[in-house]
């Protein structure tokens, strides 16, 4: 990481400014005694006669059309697991950092101290109408899956889970410019995806909606198929997604796969693996912050496209590519739910930003000033 130490720069940054964000007024001219009483009383009483008789006008007159809650109960931090909701703050903060700086959306970082998916469901429909959309970060699957499909049939506006939606929107745009680069289709394709979690689950649905030819899924304890008797609820809601004929060990799966995505742990794949899967071999390597193979290892055995979810290697699958541009569509154009649609048409958007793809350029850069415009067009 050029000799950089992340961890004590991040200590200090956090410590001088005590954190990341702040609110900040809109009409930034002098407030005098007029403007004063029409902001708050006796003025402000007109505004709330107007939005309790038409609750459509709440983001005319309110910042309900910029604002976004980030909310997590700390369940499932970054690659740390389980510590809390009051560890989650920075990670929150950190999000909307993002929001602000790529797509100029306010957000207000919230953490629940609470951890059944009918708790958190109860609070974030309590506060809602304080709120223009609804970014879930953080939140430990499978209770992630029910919060959110709760919250999205429940509520009026977007609710986005980022951990699932964002990795998977950028992954397919990372595949669909890795294609090109070795000349294959992914409908012809055969995609081994390791881990079921959250991210995971994403990525096998949206890749299935797609139209990837062969999608095989490995956790753990191997192929998830038709055989095993030991899958849960949420894997065996995955088999009509996934191509089940075979089973096995994950050896296994990625003979003569042309894509390997992982979601996993850390070195997981092999590079003996690597030269039984198909010619010009693909490896998405997401687990964070070690891969399940490092680059060079990969290159060596034999991959022509290689992504991870770092910084300071090519082609990095990050969150922040999409997410800023998918709220910032669905709030100026007023979208109450982030579909399938929406999904696949900004990867698309995103992938169309590299116009010659390279085994180095895959994907765009998260400072790539044409990302929130180009998927803001996508998302109505």
């Amino acid at each position: 990481m050029n000799g950089m130490n992340y961890d004590e720069l991040a200590l200090e940054l956090h410590e001088k400014y005590k954190g990341k964000i702040k609110t900040a007024l809109r009409d930034t001219t002098e407030l005098d005694k007029t403007k004063l009483s029409a902001y708050y009383s006796p003025g402000v009483g007109a505004i709330s006669r107007a939005i309790a008789e038409d609750p459509s006008t709440l983001p005319k007159y309110t910042w309900t059309n910029n604002l976004v809650a980030v909310i997590s109960d700390g369940s499932a931090i970054l690659g740390l697991g389980d510590l809390g909701p009051k560890a989650a703050m920075p990670v929150m903060e950190g999000k909307a950092l993002l929001f602000k700086n790529f797509a100029g959306i306010d957000s207000v970082p919230i953490v629940l101290d609470v951890h059944s998916a009918d708790e958190i469901v109860d609070v974030v429909k309590a506060i809602a109408p304080s709120f223009g959309a609804i970014n879930l970060e953080d939140i430990s699957a499978p209770k992630c899956f029910e919060v959110e499909e709760r919250l999205k049939a429940e509520l009026d506006i977007p609710v986005f889970h980022d951990d699932q939606h964002g990795t998977a929107i950028v992954t397919l745009a990372g595949l669909i410019n890795a294609m090109k680069v070795v000349g294959k289709e992914l409908a012809n394709c055969k995609v081994v995806i390791v881990g079921a979690g959250a991210a995971g689950t994403a990525i096998m649905k949206l890749l299935h909606k797609y139209g990837v030819g062969s999608i095989i899924a490995v956790d753990s304890k191997g192929i998830l198929s038709t055989k095993r008797d030991d899958l849960n609820d949420e894997k065996k809601a995955l088999l009509p997604y996934l191509t089940t004929s075979i089973s096995g060990s994950l050896e296994d799966a990625v003979a003569d796969a042309d894509v390997f995505i992982g979601v996993s742990k850390p070195n997981l794949l092999t590079e003996k693996m690597i030269q039984t899967m198909a010619r010009n071999p693909i490896v998405f390597a997401l687990a964070n912050p070690l891969p399940e193979i490092m680059p060079d290892v990969a290159k060596k055995a034999g991959v022509t496209v290689i992504a991870t979810g770092r910084s300071d290697f090519p082609n990095q699958v990050n969150n922040a590519i999409a997410f800023p541009g998918i709220f910032r569509g669905a709030l100026d154009n007023g979208v109450q739910k982030i579909t399938d649609e929406h999904k696949l048409a900004a990867a698309k958007a995103i992938a169309s930003l590299i116009e010659n793809p390279t085994a180095d350029e895959i994907i765009p850069s998260v400072f790539n000033k044409q990302l929130v415009p180009a998927i803001v067009k996508v998302i109505v």
